[in-house]
């Protein structure tokens, strides 16, 4: 499970990666417009999600530092992207430390105003999950201001790693 777990957090931070690179062709109007009345903003969209990641690893490091940037510290694509390359440097130092049994101890964490138990292995998919759904939130708004937003499935993430045959001409 932990080369598992390894390999999703490489796939999230390449998928956000293209996501935060797609997200700098906006105009600073469009980063903050809210594309559709109700829909909230690729900035404020981009800011939770590294606002989720550094906030969910921080049960598993045994962080108790509870300062966490506000969306108003995100101003610009590369403040998100900086909480972010701090999120992932934090589970690259916990990533040794990922046994099988670290991954099922049980963590109690407080979120959304309620208390829940869950094993390791759950929040650290949570996570790259949490961002994927977030993203595909982000590819309907760069659509909306004319943007091809990028490929971020898993599937191509993993042909990526693999070398590909290329048929002889």
């Amino acid at each position: 499970m932990q080369d598992e777990v390894v390999a999703l957090f490489a796939y999230d931070r390449w998928a956000n990666t293209k996501v935060l690179d797609a997200c700098r062709k906006l105009t600073a109007e469009q980063y903050v417009a809210e594309p559709v009345p109700g829909w909230s903003s690729v900035r404020a969209t981009i800011s939770h999600i590294a606002l989720a990641t550094e906030w969910n690893l921080r049960p598993l490091a045994g962080d108790p530092d509870d300062s966490v940037p506000t969306g108003a510290d995100l101003a610009a694509v590369d403040d998100v992207a900086w909480l972010l390359e701090r999120a992932y440097r934090r589970f690259e130092e916990l990533r040794p430390t990922l046994t099988p049994e670290r991954l099922n101890t049980v963590l109690t964490l407080r979120a959304v105003g309620r208390t829940f138990t869950l094993p390791a292995w759950a929040m650290l998919r949570h996570i790259v999950n949490h961002a994927s759904y977030h993203r595909g939130q982000v590819a309907s708004k760069l659509r909306w201001f004319g943007i091809e937003p990028p490929n971020t499935d898993f599937f191509f993430w993993v042909i990526e790693q693999i070398p590909q045959e290329v048929p002889e001409a």
